[in-house]
């Protein structure tokens, strides 16, 4: 890049010559950004999605407007890339970007910028000016998705250098992670409450009757019901609901099982009837020594 073109008496015009040559010299593997040859007041950028996110392996393109007071004001950000957290070619609201001068310091860079929009990706982005809200397994297609191509935006030199950095960014990211099954399963909309519960019962049913479906335990019938399966793979394992049911006679009447009775043995009649004697013992001697006390024991006992 030519610098004799430019005013190089221009604070924000030398600023941003120093942050090209330091971006050239120190080049990172999570984003590329560079200005256009005509305008260095416009960068175009991509950065790599977040490790251990859903954005992860993705290239996102954006560009970057710098104001004619940088670096004392902020810059704009736009975003090219369909990512599903922030909205395209639409200036996106953060702590670092134009709509929040007041949180912009004249130290921070376009590099400083850049990592903490990396950083802004996989948070949540609370009704923000410009920002989406996908789900995981949405984005991570977008993810997928970004590596193909780089996006079409603006005039033939605009585009010239999307691609130049969409190729840097592309040989510098790793492949995107596929989901273990433990993320997989996480991420099924699925009622996991229902099938534990299943689970628990049909394991005391098994424990119960030795695993034989519609068997007969004690005076009760136990009824298996078949349930949809959770996922779609092939040949899945069955999951059964287990219900009890009474049993059921010709006439589809339920039958009624026996009345179970504890008959109290003689021993038992016999120590329930001696607590009561001996309650009532205990309130009379009671009663006789209140009466005693209050003076009122020999009127009593005269009366009686």
């Amino acid at each position: 890049m030519a610098e004799d073109k430019y005013n190089l008496k221009n604070p924000a015009v030398k600023r941003i010559l120093q942050e090209v040559k330091e971006m050239q010299s120190n080049p990172s593997d999570d984003f590329m950004s560079l200005p256009l040859e005509e305008n260095i007041f416009e960068w175009q950028f991509a950065i790599r999605g977040p490790r251990e996110s859903e954005f992860e392996g993705g290239i996102y393109h954006g560009r970057i407007q710098l104001p004619a007071e940088y670096p004392f004001k902020p810059p704009s950000f736009m975003l090219l890339t369909p990512n599903g957290r922030f909205e395209t070619q639409t200036k996106i609201c953060l702590s670092i970007s134009n709509h929040h001068p007041e949180h912009w310091q004249p130290s921070w860079s376009v590099r400083t910028a850049l990592v903490a929009l990396i950083a802004f990706m996989p948070t949540s982005p609370n009704g923000a000016l410009g920002s989406l809200d996908y789900k995981k397994e949405e984005r991570r297609a977008l993810a997928i998705k970004s590596r193909e191509a780089p996006p079409k935006f603006g005039n033939p030199e605009r585009q010239k250098l999307i691609d130049e950095i969409h190729e840097y960014m592309l040989s510098k990211a790793p492949p995107v992670p596929q989901l273990s099954p433990s993320q997989a399963l996480e991420e099924q909309p699925m009622d996991m409450d229902g099938v534990t519960q299943a689970s628990q019962q049909d394991s005391v049913s098994m424990a119960a009757g030795d695993g034989l479906p519609n068997h007969a335990v004690g005076d009760r019938v136990v009824e298996e019901e078949p349930v949809a399966p959770a996922n779609a793979n092939p040949a899945p394992a069955e999951i059964r609901v287990v219900r009890e049911a009474p049993a059921r006679g010709p006439n589809n009447q339920p039958l009624q099982g026996p009345e179970m009775r504890v008959q109290k043995s003689a021993d038992d009649r016999l120590f329930t009837w001696a607590a009561v004697g001996l309650s009532i013992a205990i309130l009379v001697l009671l009663l006789k020594k209140f009466l005693k006390s209050s003076g009122h024991g020999a009127v009593f006992m005269d009366g009686s």
